[in-house]
């Protein structure tokens, strides 16, 4: 909502346009009456609506007409007075002021307009009947009301409709030469409605009408006015109630008349609580509230993001298969401005056989978009309505900025859950293999993937000591000579070479000396397409010696030319390398330090999705 609120007074001379302003801040009729009124502020504390205010006269007699263009150009409504004793001054209205005003704002965002009869006291008839047909010829007019600056009649409601105007307008909700709530309204209320609808059956039951109103009004219904309100729908509509719950056209058909009633602001409140501004469009600060993000930290979904995410996925998982299939996923996205996940999503993260997001895979994408885009990720969640539902602040509540790298090498322990390993490698060495066979893809379901659904990114879990882990595999195109910052920062390297190719391992040796070799980084060298003939590498060593001089861990032989799934035993190793950066080679060759590690892991892979699958039964 604004943070104040500009009200111009504009008219022929002598209408009473001074005499309003003064009536009204000293609630008694001037015995003098100066040309022009000074410009008052009217605080916060003693408006209905708690916002300063500002009233400004304008004077014919004191002021050019520059003075009055600028004054309008400021104006957040403008007020134009007329005389009902008084025919010219009436006329004057659409004849010389809507026409100015006009011409001196944008088209596409009129100010409001208050049409004020003044001097009600001196007629024994209402304007009205005149200014109707005004009012409905011009759509930027708000209100009309007629007044008495001798009586004090209608002064204060005169500035409370004028905040009103500006605070709750018309123009955005509703067409009234139509009679109806225009498009870009019923499309917000649509998205609030589907928030709202927490176990997206098509209607709002008593309890979601209940937390609806408490989140939008601080208070709930009491059982009388649900039912009261859900009568008001059956008497006017067959579809409103259905199941004793309201439907999206009944919710719709509620705020169509709390508008035709005047009540704007019941409907205004409702959009400002769902992120809504002025022009219906999601505000920056809902979408992107601030976060600060160290340098070296990384981003990650906390426990109570992860339960948010979960109880959206239940809600659209309509087949309980643990997986959204296209209308399911289209459905969950309805209440965003595009569509965000595109097909690479789908060879991003884990699907099932028909190719769709399984429950795992939906978690893994949400994990990988705040990792790499926390801005996208806080806005994703915006859509959603994370922090109504959960009651927060804002969305930053479902982000952990995790603590320094550095901090984490000395204390030579961490905390994060999701880690970064980029995979390099020469042009046709395995590396998208690689991160397919991460998603349980063999060779014969990769070769189903076009080529313009292709991603550079896989994500899945990893189970370390028990522990559940998100690791991210970035393929980094192959462009030696020129490597980012963004292909380097890393929790572990991969280089991957294909054992069929002479030339393959070449660029791995002269990546690791050019770019790793004194970082701290931990490598791993990968013997990729190990079901082939191996042959001799055109290099000075070979891949064991080299791996043997830099003391970094033997080559680790990997195909995913198997009828099965392939193995993830060496996405175990590259987790606990990149949550271990501190370890020895010595240590890492270890092993029992890998069975360790990798029992862990199965043990844990069984009973998460065991659990997960109980906690549906029950559901």
């Amino acid at each position: 909502m604004r943070k104040d609120v500009r009200i111009l007074l504009v008219g022929e001379p002598k209408v009473g346009k001074t005499s309003l302003i003064m009536s009204l801040v000293s609630e008694e009729f001037p015995d003098e009456v100066p040309l022009r009124a000074e410009e008052i502020t009217i605080p916060a504390d003693v408006t209905p609506e708690r916002v300063p205010t500002h009233i400004v006269d304008y004077s014919e007699a004191e002021q050019s007409d520059e003075q009055l263009y600028q004054e309008i150009s400021k104006a957040n409504v403008i007020c134009i007075v007329y005389s009902v004793n008084n025919k010219k001054s009436i006329e004057k209205v659409t004849s010389h002021w809507i026409p100015l005003i006009n011409d001196r704002t944008d088209k596409d965002s009129r100010v409001p307009l208050i049409l004020v009869g003044n001097k009600s006291d001196l007629v024994e008839h209402s304007s009205m009947e005149t200014i109707l047909p005004i009012m409905n010829q011009y759509s930027e007019i708000e209100t009309c009301v007629e007044c008495s600056a001798k009586n004090l009649k209608n002064i204060s409601e005169l500035f409370y409709y004028a905040q009103k105007a500006v605070l709750h307008p018309t123009g955005p909700l509703y067409c009234p030469e139509e009679k109806e709530m225009k498009p870009s309204c019923i499309k917000a209320l649509t998205r609030i409605f589907k928030i709202s609808d927490l176990d997206n059956d098509g209607v709002l039951n008593d309890n979601e009408l209940n937390f609806f109103q408490r989140t939008c009004f601080n208070m709930p219904l009491a059982s009388q006015a649900l039912e009261d309100v859900k009568n008001v729908v059956r008497r006017n509509m067959t579809d409103g109630v259905k199941d004793n719950g309201l439907t999206l056209k009944g919710f719709l058909f509620l705020h169509t008349l709390f508008i035709q009633r005047g009540r704007h602001e019941t409907t205004w409140t409702v959009l400002r609580r769902f992120g809504y501004d002025d022009d219906l469009e999601l505000t920056q600060e809902y979408l992107f509230p601030l976060l600060k993000i160290p340098p070296d930290c990384t981003t990650e979904l906390n426990h109570n993001a992860y339960l948010f995410l979960q109880s959206v996925f239940d809600k659209h998982d309509k087949d309980r298969d643990c997986a959204l299939s296209p209308d399911e996923l289209k459905d969950l996205f309805k209440v965003f401005p595009y569509m965000p996940w595109g097909p690479d999503v789908n060879n991003t993260v884990c699907t099932n056989e028909q190719g769709w997001i399984t429950y795992q895979g939906y978690l893994s994408q949400w994990t990988l978009t705040t990792y790499l885009d926390v801005q996208r990720c806080l806005e994703y969640l915006g859509y959603l309505g994370y922090s109504i539902i959960h009651e927060q602040e804002s969305q930053a509540a479902a982000i952990t900025v995790t603590r320094n790298k550095r901090i984490d090498l000395q204390k030579k322990q961490t905390q994060r859950s999701v880690f970064r390993c980029n995979v390099l490698g020469a042009r046709d060495s395995g590396k998208s293999g690689f991160l397919q066979a991460f998603l349980g893809r063999n060779v014969a379901r990769q070769k189903r993937i076009r080529e313009d659904h292709k991603s550079y990114y896989a994500i899945s879990t990893t189970y370390v000591y028990g522990q559940e882990k998100y690791l991210l595999l970035h393929e980094v195109l192959p462009d030696f000579e020129f490597l980012s910052e963004a292909d380097l920062a890393c929790d572990v390297v991969c280089l991957v070479y294909d054992i069929s190719n002479p030339r393959s391992f070449e660029y791995c040796a002269k990546a690791y000396k050019k770019y790793f070799m004194d970082s701290k980084t931990p490598c791993m060298i990968i013997a990729a397409k190990s079901d082939l003939h191996e042959v001799r590498q055109h290099y000075s060593l070979s891949p064991l010696d080299f791996c043997r001089k830099h003391k970094l861990h033997p080559p680790q032989p990997f195909t995913c030319n198997s009828a099965d799934a392939p193995s993830k035993d060496i996405y175990t190793k590259l987790t606990t390398m990149a949550m271990y950066p501190h370890m020895t080679q010595a240590d890492l060759k270890n092993s029992t330090f890998w069975l360790r590690a990798s029992v862990g892991a199965t043990v844990f892979a069984v009973l998460g999705f065991a659990m997960y699958k109980a906690l549906l039964k029950q559901r």
